[in-house]
């Protein structure tokens, strides 16, 4: 046994102290994957970031967590690739869902490895959410499709066609995604499917448990119901569906039928959101390399986390979940990295 191959370089843990990368960080950086799109101003679009930027970064009390390193064993023979979304089973087993030959990879809670699936059924995985009876689903990206599976990983349904994009259009039978980032389940088994990552056009998609489209909402643009890149989506114990809106730098909330209801601008990029048991709601952002705690009324509650190579610090929060303990993990799409935080 051994350590997975996605490891930490040697530096001092993330604080809220916002200090200058080093020059190392900063060389490393300069060559390191970019999310700017050529002819769109940096300031509009965000990029991986070299080092704490307050610009991009809320101003809040310390959240009260400390990295440590992730602690996962895996076999010799199996390869963990970039981590996109991570979750905990309803056996108390992790899942990580990543981009390398081993798609969906669990652990048992002491971190030792359980099992792989998924190769090669994954063109880019993405999201993937736990729904209320334990069934698995996941996003892929870059195959256009929506997977569920039940806990032993067999595949129950799929929405989309693998490989096919398009949008989905229930008179003329056509039912195709276009790049679907993050689902959510509404409180009787509904679907919300947010597609249109960067191609296609950006919008929430609705069905009912059985995979029936019932509407969609959205379109590209910056006002209201107006998306640029829909990034995640979740729901709360009121039916609300939150939606980040990752390059307008805001959440958007709606009623289930779609009608918006109001949104919440922020600093960063707001890349992954997390609903925890107790209704609390996470928000990672993305190359501003931080963890929010969100109140009822989207205010930041409590942050932690800084771009940077070291323990703890991120390339881009994408995805995070909250284990036993009170444990946050974050997947790390841009380091990469699996990162898990403790309470001090």
């Amino acid at each position: 046994m051994r350590s997975i191959r996605i490891a930490f370089p040697r530096s001092c843990h993330a604080n809220r102290s916002r200090r200058p990368a080093s020059a190392a960080v900063a060389v490393l950086a300069f060559f390191a994957f970019s999310a700017v799109t050529i002819g769109t101003p940096t300031a509009a679009r965000g990029q991986r970031l070299t080092g704490p930027d307050p610009a991009q970064m809320e101003d809040a009390p310390d959240l009260g967590y400390r990295p440590i390193p992730h602690g996962l064993q895996i076999r010799d023979d199996v390869e963990m690739g970039a981590p996109t979304a991570v979750a905990w089973t309803t056996k108390n087993r992790l899942l990580v869902f990543n981009r390398g030959p081993n798609p969906l990879m669990e652990f048992d809670a002491d971190g030792a490895f359980v099992r792989s699936w998924g190769q090669g059924q994954y063109v880019r995985p993405h999201g993937m959410r736990l729904d209320a009876e334990g069934n698995i689903w996941t996003t892929d990206v870059g195959g256009h499709t929506v997977r569920k599976m039940n806990p032993d990983g067999e595949v129950l349904m799929t929405l989309g066609v693998h490989g096919q994009a398009g949008d989905w259009d229930e008179a003329t039978n056509t039912r195709r995604l276009m790049e679907p980032t993050d689902l959510a389940f509404g409180r009787s088994g509904e679907i919300y499917v947010a597609v249109g990552h960067g191609r296609g056009e950006p919008r929430v998609l609705k069905f009912d448990r059985g995979g029936t489209m019932l509407t969609s909402w959205g379109r590209a643009g910056t006002g209201p119901s107006e998306f640029d890149t829909l990034h995640s989506i979740v729901v709360d114990a009121q039916g609300l569906v939150y939606v980040a809106d990752r390059q307008n730098r805001r959440i958007q909330i709606f009623e289930p039928d779609g009608t918006y209801v109001t949104e919440r601008p922020y600093k960063g990029l707001p890349c992954g959101l997390y609903v925890a048991d107790d209704q609390q709601m996470y928000m990672v952002s993305g190359h501003a390399g931080e963890i929010l705690r969100l109140d009822t009324n989207g205010k930041v509650l409590g942050a932690t986390g800084q771009p940077g190579m070291g323990l703890g610090e991120f390339g881009e929060a994408h995805y995070m979940t909250i284990g036993p303990d009170e444990v946050i993990w974050v997947a790390d799409t841009a380091k990469p990295a699996l990162h898990k935080f403790v309470k001090k």
